[in-house]
């Protein structure tokens, strides 16, 4: 079975979950919130299962409806495809296949691990502030000590 990871960006402070199987298997959008995130986990939840497949690299291809899943191919030739919740907002993407076979079993395997467990978050390390503060002090008191020592060698 597969599992959630929510990820907080380093750079914006914005939050994006991925479902991993072996490896990711479909990633969201950034959402400004982990709220947010856990939102978009419960619309994979709920529409991943029941979402059928529209292959947009077919000429003529059939238009489903909303939830779906949408098979399309990249400028680089790769395959993707993007799960359409049913109020038409994409929530994930995949990484690009070479194949269009391999792109299906994605969607399979998103299927099939749509109910899957949501990481517990790791816990925090500590503020750069805090550690700032906590490295003043030692430098301090060692910087007394060394004061100390000298002091009283004369």
């Amino acid at each position: 079975m597969g599992k959630y990871v929510i990820t907080k960006s380093e750079k914006n402070g914005k939050y994006h979950f991925n479902l991993v199987s072996k490896e990711p298997i479909l990633t969201s959008q950034q959402y400004m919130a982990r709220k947010g995130a856990l939102k978009g986990i419960r619309s994979v939840t709920k529409n991943a299962p029941i979402a059928p497949i529209e292959d947009q690299t077919v000429k003529g291809f059939k238009k489903e409806g909303n939830p779906k899943f949408e098979i399309y191919q990249g400028k680089d030739k790769k395959f993707y495809f993007r799960l359409v919740a049913a109020n038409g907002q994409p929530v994930g993407r995949s990484e690009g296949y070479n194949t269009k076979p391999a792109c299906k079993n994605g969607i399979k395997t998103v299927k099939a691990n749509a109910k899957s467990e949501i990481e517990k978050p790791a816990k925090k390390a500590p503020a750069k502030k805090a550690v700032k503060k906590v490295a003043k002090k030692a430098v301090k008191k060692t910087v007394k000590k060394v004061v100390k020592k000298t002091a009283k060698k004369k």
